[in-house]
Parts: structure tokens; C-alpha cells; sequence
């Protein structure tokens, strides 16, 4: 059969091509009741691995007693696919112990299949995409070994497959680190803003001296507005291809305005709700739903756009919009829009709400040193955000080439 457009020098031969089930074996886990499972690891016991293991990274292990057959004891380097449910088809390995009844073993010819190589063809798009294709139509998402084992499959020799995945693993180890780095520089501004807005660390104006005290005051006291926007009439179908940006609570994430999820309006509609209107240096609040406290600061260079209902702007006209929005987003503001949440689900906040938020503020310039320090940690993990997207485009490029 025909080889991939990539490969490495040193192979040449065609690639073969077969259903998995001809190459592999499935093992269905191990049905365990709560009252066997133990929350602690003791002497004659061994880890039982159950779905929440792997698709949500889970550490919380339990423990039983087995004596069973070895077929059902991942190692790891084995596989173990979700069986049904909103997971399902998700690949996991990397943990060792007994796979509970609704995960499965997969078990390929060692003569004949890598299994760091399998492992990459089971977490293609294409593996989920037909995966995706054979579940529907259920009630409940489901698995079973004839779908999996239908699954066609390419391979080259043995060598060329470790040597693909090989190559790809030092792919993803590059992932890692710069994931890891994220996380640690994310950590890092949070600790600093921790020191910051409660005061422990100050800075000083240009000429050496010392700044002020910081004063407390109410939100409400210097927002020039705090209010949202509405849904325009006629719903959804108000939107247009082209036009106004309007904002949803989608868009505010991550202290960032985002754009590639973006719905427009017409003219007309943005001069009806000029009450809504957005412009440069207002800050975006959401205040409805699984989002809020999410904020942002609309950018600079920022034409105009409307926004709806679950979005609240708050318009500081004398204080830096970015050193407010940074302590919105910090532990201390957050714990705040906690506090001051409406409902009996504690699910909203209104804009009385937010007018009384009391805080500490220093002077204008003692802000504006804050928020540009803030800012150089935020373009540090845009930065290292935009690397890890770049290296998950190249090896999905990487991919789509290597394989056929």
C-alpha cells in the first residue's frame, strides 16, 4: 500500500494495512463493588483504576484485593479505553493496576505493532472521529470490541514504528515542559499579585521616594459606569455576518478579550443599544453563569462593539483600567465577587453589587507601575501560550504526514 508524504530516510519498504482486531487483543475490566474498594493502599492489595484515572488525571486511587486473571492488570505501557458514557473512546495510559469493568485492555501483537505506536494511531483524529461515527445514535455513548476492533489501521516495520514514536514522544515531552512553564508562570502571577495588592511589596516613584498610602474606596465612587448590555431583538437571528462586534461571556477569558469566537451586529441595531456601547480601556466583567468573575481589560487599539446581558462594563475614567481589572482577577478580588454574588444558587451579580465592592487603591502612577508589571508577566505566558500552540499545530502537521 501507499506510504505516508513524510518519512525518515533510512525506510523505504510500503506500509501494510489491517484491522486492529487482527493485530490486538481486548480485555474488558473487572466489576468491583464499593463495599471491596479501599481508600488506602495496604499490604495484599493493589490499585484499582477506574475512569476518572485518566480522563480527569485523578489521583484519588482505590485498592482491592485481586487474584484474578493478569489480562486485567494494566501496566505502563498498556492501554486502557473508556467503554461508554461521555468519555467514551477516550485513550488512557502511564498507570498501573486492575481496570475497573467499564475501561478495556488493548494488547497488540508485540511482533508486529508498537505500542507507543498504537497509542498514537488511538489518539488520532481520525481513531475519534470513527469512533464518534460508530457510537452515535445511543442513548448512552458506548464501545465494544467489535467497533475497536474493526478500526483500520497502517503500519510500517517495527523499527520505522518506534522510531515515529520515538520521535513524536520527544514532540510531546517539548509540550510538556512548555505546559509546565505556563502553569509555573501563572502560579508565579499570582503569587506576586497576592504580594502586591495586599501590599507587601511596593513600589517607588521614578525619583526614589516612597509612594502614599493606599486608600480604600468603593467601586461605585470612581467608575464613571457599571452597567451590560441586553440580547438585541429578535435574538440570534439579529446577528450578522459583518458589522458591530458584540461580546458575549465567552469572549472574556483568561484576562484577555478573545476574538475567534466572535458574533456581529448591524448599525442600526449598536446605535438602538448605545447604552451598551464598548470602547478602549473598559473593563469587562462577567457576572452570570459557570464564568464568572471572568474579566478583561478591552484593548487600546479597540475601535468600538456592544455587549450583552451577562457582561458588565465598568468604565474608570481617573484610575488605570488595568491595575482594577488585575485586582478583580486576583485572589483577593475574587474571594470579593464571591462574596457579594446574588441568588440562592449564589449564581449572579447585580450592579449594586458591584458598586459596593470596597478595595485598596494606591495613586494613579503607583498603579500604573503595578498594571505594567503585571502586563510584561501577562505577554511571558501569551508568549509561552503561542509556543505551545505552534509546537500542537506542528505536530498535528506532523501527523497528518507521518501516517497514511
Amino acid at each position: 500500500m501507499a506510504s505516508p508524504k513524510l518519512r525518515f530516510k533510512e525506510f523505504d519498504r510500503d506500509w501494510e494495512r489491517s484491522k486492529l482486531g487482527n493485530k490486538a487483543k481486548f480485555f474488558q475490566g473487572e466489576q468491583v463493588s464499593l463495599d471491596d474498594q479501599y481508600i488506602a493502599c495496604e499490604e495484599g492489595l493493589i490499585k484499582f483504576l477506574r475512569i476518572e484515572n485518566f480522563t480527569q488525571n485523578s489521583k484519588d486511587f482505590r485498592f482491592i484485593k485481586y487474584d484474578g486473571s493478569p489480562e486485567k492488570i494494566l501496566c505502563k505501557e498498556d492501554i486502557a479505553i473508556v467503554r461508554y458514557g461521555a468519555t467514551a473512546g477516550f485513550i488512557g495510559s502511564d498507570e498501573e493496576g486492575v481496570i475497573a469493568n467499564n475501561l478495556f485492555k488493548v494488547v497488540a501483537d508485540s511482533k508486529i505493532i508498537n505500542q507507543k505506536y498504537l497509542k498514537l494511531i488511538l489518539k488520532s483524529d481520525k481513531t475519534f472521529n470513527y469512533f464518534q461515527s460508530e457510537m452515535s445514535g445511543g442513548a448512552m455513548p458506548a464501545l465494544n470490541f467489535k467497533i475497536v476492533g474493526n478500526l483500520d489501521i497502517a503500519f510500517p516495520c517495527l523499527e520505522e514504528q518506534a522510531k515515529i514514536a520515538s520521535f513524536l514522544s520527544a514532540v510531546d515531552e517539548k509540550i510538556n515542559l512548555l505546559t509546565q512553564k505556563h502553569e509555573l508562570l501563572s502560579q508565579y502571577k499570582q503569587g506576586i499579585m497576592q504580594k502586591l495588592f495586599s501590599q507587601q511589596i511596593r513600589f517607588k516613584a521614578d525619583d526614589g521616594s516612597e509612594f502614599g498610602k493606599w486608600e480604600k474606596k468603593k467601586l461605585g465612587d470612581i467608575a464613571l459606569k457599571v452597567g451590560s448590555g441586553s440580547t438585541p431583538r429578535g435574538g440570534n437571528e439579529a446577528y450578522t455576518a459583518e458589522g458591530i462586534i458584540f461580546i458575549r461571556s465567552q469572549n472574556v477569558n483568561n484576562d484577555q478579550l478573545l476574538l475567534n469566537d466572535i458574533v456581529y451586529i448591524s448599525e442600526n441595531t449598536h446605535k438602538k443599544m448605545s447604552g451598551s456601547k464598548v470602547v478602549a480601556n473598559d473593563i469587562l466583567l462577567n457576572i452570570t453563569g459557570s464564568s464568572i468573575g471572568r474579566s478583561c481589560v478591552v484593548p487600546h487599539t479597540f475601535t468600538e462593539a456592544n455587549v450583552n446581558q451577562h457582561v458588565c462594563i465598568i468604565r474608570v475614567p481617573n484610575d488605570n483600567p488595568r491595575f482594577i481589572q488585575s485586582f478583580l482577577s486576583s485572589k483577593a478580588g475574587q474571594d470579593l465577587i464571591h462574596s457579594h454574588q446574588a441568588g440562592s444558587g449564589r449564581e449572579g451579580l447585580n450592579f449594586q453589587s458591584i458598586r459596593a465592592f470596597v478595595f485598596q487603591r494606591p495613586c494613579l502612577e503607583e498603579q500604573t507601575k503595578i498594571a505594567n508589571f503585571l502586563s510584561a508577566i501577562d505577554q511571558k505566558i501569551a508568549g509561552v501560550a503561542q509556543q505551545i500552540e505552534q509546537a500542537k499545530q506542528w505536530k498535528k502537521g506532523l501527523l497528518q504526514q507521518m501516517f497514511v
